[in-house]
């Protein structure tokens, strides 16, 4: 029985230098070719499988450009494409991948050493593309990032989305820059010691220009996902599905020299079958980094809770090297808001933090009333670089009613007691682009349809969204350019005197934690220590030579905290109430176990 029966899909260059046009669409009854300019379609073979092949090469050059005509009634973009020049609607185009790659050298820093930054290329600077992002590279550099993630860019409608609309998964969207300028952005990154992972959809595809139910049974109606019928990765014909997605994951790593991929709420791609999608990609990327030599990074989100994802093949996991941690970000949110509403009701005690600073999950088994069920997997085996924690990110900011960030909700104090939180931790901080200085301009949601019913249809549906929420204002208008254009960021930071200290407070921070200064969290028992009436949080570690305690104190007030421990001289590492943070008061830079420490209000001090 032949097990090969899978192709390689779209207009791909052969071994004899001639672009060879390969399609699955198993139910068509004729498909052919057609070249741009051509007055003639170019006839395609059908296999055993269902994939439609074209090797007639002839006059086919990178720029061509080539749509598919099915039963000689629709002419459609491939949905391999690798560039649509003119819109989700329009011509696919051929590309050549050659590039003049520096990299050769390259490895990233180990995932345990990662300061990830999540951008979105279309607000992250005022141009919004991948070449303008090269020019921000010395101030990620100034702040210590060594990985940017960056937000879907998989081709869209229009010119502008916040992501996740996107309907070619193979071509890097056009008003971006396309191919070779998200070539150029990566081999500048690595040259400049920058690891670059990016965030794909596998879950679901966008509504607009969405023509995969034409060509075959992409999607099942077995499941039911927030976005309609599910991706078709267990039913009948699921093996070709899958092979698409698989070979996109594998064409951003091996042809675009990406170092890892976020991997898009993993708990919506529905799969019963015998060897789930997940681990299926996590064993294809191994083979990747056996013929290339490099290592790569599969990181997933979900709100699951459950460590198979991460954990590996001989424990019966998927084998991901980490996931995001909604948990952390949760228990620092709600602590510092003071909002409770929606999914936060299940958080918001000192006793959550402590429980999630130690193994990241709190949801680890125990019932969340929010769900009405019992929520998430034990992770106290797995290691702490296998979690990526935040305290904002484009969901929880961009999800938002009016996609308001931290600093128009909490006090500047409530920022760097926050990003504190994050940066000691033992897990993988990630930040959100401009959180590091106090952006305070919103990231809201938007979107760039042509079909009115379609824009209609998401204005409407995006008013409904937030009925479990006590959020005030008004819902933006996601198509208004003005949405778009109130979501970049303003990089006039350096004018504002708080903004800029924050900044220098995120470079500090990160500096302490790249040389070492947190790792006892990362190796030895963390100890904790609750007041939740006084809204205090103590965390201390220790080894035969070294000492860390951290103060958190979540309260409005001033609290007056005795150091315990064996009677020894504490020296202050950093505190963020300290007048060189902008803070309103100075801690002693020393003090012995016995003495009390009068810390500030929403405050953080670390002592060793």
């Amino acid at each position: 029985m032949d097990k090969n029966i899978t192709k390689p899909v779209g207009a791909l260059k052969g071994a004899d230098n001639n672009y060879h046009f390969t399609l699955w669409s198993p139910h068509a009854d004729n498909v052919q070719v057609i070249i741009k300019g051509e007055e003639a379609a170019r006839t395609m073979e059908r296999d055993a499988y269902g994939y439609w092949h074209s090797n007639d090469g002839n006059g086919v050059t990178a720029g061509s450009k080539y749509k598919f005509l099915l039963n000689g009634e629709h002419k459609l973009p491939d949905p391999a494409s690798m560039s649509q020049p003119d819109g989700v609607h329009e011509w696919s185009e051929v590309v050549d991948h050659d590039f003049d790659w520096t990299d050769e050298n390259w490895q990233p820093a180990p995932l345990s050493d990662l300061i990830i930054y999540e951008l979105h290329v279309g607000t992250f600077t005022e141009k919004g593309t991948f070449e303008a992002i090269i020019d921000r590279i010395d101030h990620l550099q100034a702040l210590g990032i060594n990985a940017i993630e960056i937000m879907p860019i998989a081709q869209f409608p229009g010119s502008r989305n916040w992501g996740y609309d996107g309907v070619y998964p193979f071509a890097a969207q056009n008003s971006y820059g396309g191919v070779s300028k998200l070539k150029m952005l990566v081999d500048k990154f690595h040259q400049a010691g920058i690891a670059v992972i990016l965030d794909v959809v596998y879950n679901h595809m966008g509504p607009e220009g969405n023509y995969l139910s034409l060509f075959g049974p992409y999607f099942t109606e077995k499941y039911n996902t927030p976005w309609g019928a599910a991706l078709n990765f267990d039913d009948s014909y699921s093996d070709h599905i899958r092979n698409f997605f698989l070979q996109n994951a594998l064409m951003w790593l091996k042809e675009f020299h990406i170092d890892g991929l976020r991997l898009d709420a993993v708990h919506a791609i529905m799969d019963n079958g015998p060897v789930h999608l997940l681990k299926e990609l996590s064993l294809k990327v191994d083979g990747l980094e056996k013929e290339t030599g490099k290592p790569y990074i599969l990181i997933a989100e979900s709100d699951m809770n459950d460590v198979k994802v991460i954990s590996d093949y001989s424990k019966g996991g998927y084998g991901l090297e980490a996931q995001w941690t909604d948990d952390f970000h949760h228990a620092v949110h709600t602590l510092i808001t003071g909002e409770l509403d929606g999914y936060y009701s299940d958080y918001g005690q000192i006793a959550h933090l402590a429980k999630s600073f130690k193994q990241g999950f709190i949801y680890d088994g125990i019932y969340s009333n929010f769900r009405n069920k019992l929520v998430g997997t034990d992770p106290s085996n797995n290691a702490s670089h296998q979690f990526v924690v935040c305290i904002q990110n484009h969901d929880q900011v961009g999800n938002r009613m009016t996609g308001d960030r931290l600093p128009s909700i909490v006090s500047y104090e409530k920022l760097k007691l926050a990003a504190g939180t994050m940066l000691i931790s033992p897990f993988v901080p990630m930040l959100f682009m401009g959180e590091e200085y106090g952006e305070d301009q919103p990231f809201q949601y938007f979107v760039h349809h042509g079909d009115p019913a379609l824009v209609k249809a998401v204005q409407e549906g995006r008013s409904k969204e937030f009925d479990s929420f006590k959020w005030q204002g008004e819902v933006p208008d996601p198509q208004s350019e003005n949405t778009f254009r109130n979501s970049k960021l303003n990089w006039d930071f350096k004018s504002q005197q708080e903004k800029d200290t924050l900044f220098k407070f995120y470079k500090y921070l990160i500096h302490l934690r790249k040389e070492g200064a947190f790792d006892l969290f990362k190796s030895q028992e963390i100890i904790t220590e609750v007041m939740e009436d006084k809204k205090l949080l103590k965390i201390a570690a220790t080894d035969s030579s070294r000492h860390i305690l951290v103060l958190l104190n979540f309260s409005d007030s001033i609290q007056n905290v005795t150091i315990s421990g064996e009677h020894r001289v504490w020296h202050k590492l950093f505190a963020s109430s300290d007048q060189q943070w902008q803070g309103p008061a100075e801690l002693p830079e020393s003090v012995t176990s016995g003495n009390k420490l009068p810390l500030s209000p929403n405050s953080i001090s670390v002592y060793y």
